[in-house]
């Protein structure tokens, strides 16, 4: 076996993290679909703090098309008939991408462009469309022989698809060359590649990849009152956050009924149906405009120096509407990344006309084109402060999003998952579960 290999199997997934979990208490199988919506929408709070209805009278993700990397995502939920398109199964083990083995994978596709028939859950983009990659976890790979590099197999796929958005909301403590380098492609693609922080924080917080890669967009996970959830992992390279507290999800594979759970894999399909909304009114765009629209318009609090980013709510808290209805943001320069303010590729998309109005605009208004400091203001959880960097008062305390622009007032328990150790070739595998 090649080091390659080795170092390759050595990856799988951040945690399926599920906390104490609540079973809804209505299910999907025989029961009145409005009995279930009504039960299933209550849980969803953010849609709520984020005036969701407001967006969608705008927006609602259309044209745009998100792929998920997971578990595998069941089109035949009544929340995603006609929303999920042809994908892959990476992981080449029994069945297909539309074979969710655990139920992690169709719950965050929901999230994302969920219609919330048949009581299912509402997505943020209704109107966007997914694309499954399956890759498997650590007890699919327990269970059965899978391929070893499913995840930067399935990031090259989803770079070479229609997806604009590629969401992974999965990880791993273990660095991996190739799939860095898969990671860089799909960005020279042009492609806006979020993944989660992970659930570790109060376990060694250690960088969980992809996340930690430069080329992706980190996103951790906040309360309702804006403060950071204290599981959510954190560091230098956390770009971003969004709610992931309570929020519903299948139980498990049986996709009969939802229980409510917590985990930056909540919050990662949160900001990738935000980045779907705010593509889908500018589709001449560029990931590059897109993402910094959502980090000059992210909630921050009022003690948050500017000019600085938390290392644990990135640029602050997503915020659509802020865009959406309000037009806070600015595009700037299409080929310029927001986060460490270097070329990339993947320009093509943005129209000729659509790159100079969009690059003036930034010129005449001031708009930002340069990366934030990266010794940022910490913002530890209840205040606490971090070694080697100030806290900027208390600036995780976000108010409710208004009509004037107030923040978003978005509360998150503790999740976590073991590491399970696979024997394989007389190799040790050392893999993870999936954040949730």
């Amino acid at each position: 076996m090649t080091a390659r290999m080795i170092e390759s199997g050595r990856l799988r997934r951040a945690l399926l993290g599920t906390t104490a979990i609540a079973v809804l208490t209505t299910s999907l199988v025989g029961v009145a679909p409005t009995a279930v919506a009504a039960d299933a929408r209550s849980q969803q709070w953010y849609l709520d703090a984020m005036k969701a209805e407001e967006i969608w009278k705008k927006t609602t993700g259309k044209g745009i098309t998100v792929a998920v990397i997971d578990s595998g995502v069941d089109p035949d939920t009544p929340s995603l008939k006609g929303k999920v398109l042809k994908g892959w199964d990476a992981s080449e083990s029994k069945g297909d991408e539309t074979d969710d083995y655990s139920g992690h994978g169709t719950s965050i596709a929901e999230t994302i462009v969920g219609s919330g028939a048949g009581g299912g859950i509402k997505g943020l983009a209704p109107d966007a469309k997914v694309i499954p990659y399956r890759v498997a976890d650590t007890e699919r790979q327990n269970e059965q022989a899978v391929n070893a590099f499913d995840v930067e197999e399935a990031i090259k796929a989803a770079a070479d698809s229609d997806a604009q958005i590629i969401n992974l909301s999965i990880g791993s403590e273990y660095y991996s060359e190739g799939e860095r380098e898969a990671v860089k492609y799909a960005q020279s693609k042009g492609k806006l590649l979020f993944a989660s922080a992970g659930n570790e924080a109060l376990k060694g917080n250690k960088k969980n990849y992809p996340a930690s890669y430069p080329e992706a967009v980190a996103v951790a996970a906040s309360g309702r009152d804006g403060s950071v959830a204290k599981y959510s992992q954190h560091g230098d390279y956390i770009d971003i956050a969004a709610p992931g507290s309570q929020l519903p999800g299948y139980c498990d594979k049986s996709l009969t009924k939802y229980c409510t759970s917590d985990g930056t894999s909540f919050s990662t399909a949160i900001v990738s149906a935000s980045a779907a909304l705010i593509w889908s009114m500018h589709p001449d765009w560029t990931a590059n405009q897109v993402l910094r629209v959502m980090l000059d318009s992210a909630a921050r609090g009022d003690g948050w120096e500017p000019g600085t980013v938390s290392n644990y709510l990135g640029h602050g808290i997503v915020r659509p509407n802020a865009h959406v209805s309000r037009g806070e943001g600015e595009p700037g320069d299409p080929n310029i990344n927001p986060l460490t303010n270097t070329p990339t590729g993947g320009a093509a998309g943005a129209t000729p006309s659509a790159t100079a109005s969009a690059s003036s605009s930034s010129s005449s208004s001031g708009g930002s084109t340069a990366a934030p400091s990266a010794t940022a203001s910490t913002q530890a959880p209840d205040g606490e402060q971090t070694s080697g960097a100030p806290v900027a008062g208390s600036t995780e305390n976000a108010a409710a999003d208004t009509d004037d622009g107030g923040n978003t007032g978005l509360v998150i328990g503790i999740a976590a998952a073991a590491v399970v150790v696979l024997a394989a070739v007389g190799v040790v595998l050392a893999r993870r579960r999936r954040t949730a």
